[in-house]
């Protein structure tokens, strides 16, 4: 048998760094045992990364690497396309990264205040200032970090929901997080954005609430019809209209256009049940069945 060459080696000594880290934590594996299970000395592979956070860095850098290449794309584009170039996009480097970063949540603060570390930080302020726009204020700013955490943290947290599934939920949180306040402006943002797509359904149900209560049929059809659920009269003159507007007991809710699209694209790959489904997103088989046969 001939030797592996020395890129080989390396990837399967990260690899197996990656396996041991997942398996016992970064602080309790040893350099020692990485080399146990690839039946290298220890100096093989201090040949290839001269000590153990060495390894953690190379871990992170193709995580690294494809947000830098992200944000410089969306660097060159007008202010509402990059947000969502942003998000989107990390939303998909996030998942694409999914099971090193999940094992690297607790760890990532020991690759020290180096290279690493600094480009992590530069990355989060360029994510944070691309999201948040030019001349924002503080509320602004501090929405824009917490766009960049709805689109990362539950990726460590659902470690068992589907990449489609877990996408659809991160981006519907950040649009929802993003979407412009009452206070701020009338005219919501750009015709054509996806967070302008999102907003003019969620405005057209707060109309219709406004306008008076409406029967559950009434309310059916029209959740069905913009694939999304109604957001509820927030005026203290509306409760009396809320209650009118209150699902039947057991109606399954109405799914978002971002949880439509992935079902959809689960059933026609073949990977997924309806009732599998149905469980991933919190609703009846009923619900699933009538957004599949949806035109």
């Amino acid at each position: 048998m001939t030797a592996d060459p020395a890129d080989d080696t390396r990837t399967r000594i990260l690899r197996a760094a990656l396996d041991l880290f997942a398996e016992h934590g970064y602080q309790r594996t040893s350099l020692r045992q990485i080399g146990e299970r690839l039946r290298l000395t220890k100096t093989a592979i201090l040949y290839h990364f001269p000590a153990k956070e060495h390894l953690l860095a190379a871990l992170v850098e193709p995580l690294l690497a494809d947000l830098e290449t992200l944000l410089d794309a969306a660097q060159t584009q007008p202010t509402e396309q990059a947000r969502w170039t942003v998000l989107e996009g990390w939303v998909d480097v996030i998942l694409a990264h999914r099971r090193p970063l999940g094992m690297l949540y607790h760890d990532i603060a020991l690759v020290g205040r180096g290279d690493t570390y600094h480009r992590l930080m530069e990355v989060a302020m360029r994510a944070n200032d691309l999201i948040a726009g030019p001349n924002a204020g503080r509320r602004e700013r501090v929405l824009a970090v917490q766009a960049v955490g709805a689109c990362s943290d539950p990726v460590v947290f659902f470690t068992d929901v589907p990449d489609e599934v877990l996408r659809a939920d991160m981006l519907d949180g950040a649009r929802r997080l993003l979407a412009p306040h009452p206070a701020d402006t009338a005219a919501g943002p750009p015709a054509g954005s996806a967070a302008g797509s999102r907003t003019d359904a969620a405005a057209g149900s707060d109309a219709d609430a406004e306008a008076g209560p409406r029967t559950d049929a009434a309310a059916g059809s029209d959740a069905d019809a913009t694939l999304g659920s109604a957001t509820p009269a927030t005026p203290a003159g509306a409760a009396s209209g809320a209650a009118s507007r209150r699902r039947r007991p057991g109606r399954p809710p109405a799914l978002g256009r971002e949880q439509v699209e992935a079902a959809r694209r689960m059933h026609a790959a073949g990977t997924h049940s309806v009732d599998a489904i149905a469980a991933a997103l919190g609703v009846s088989r009923a619900t699933v069945y009538r957004h599949l046969t949806a035109p």
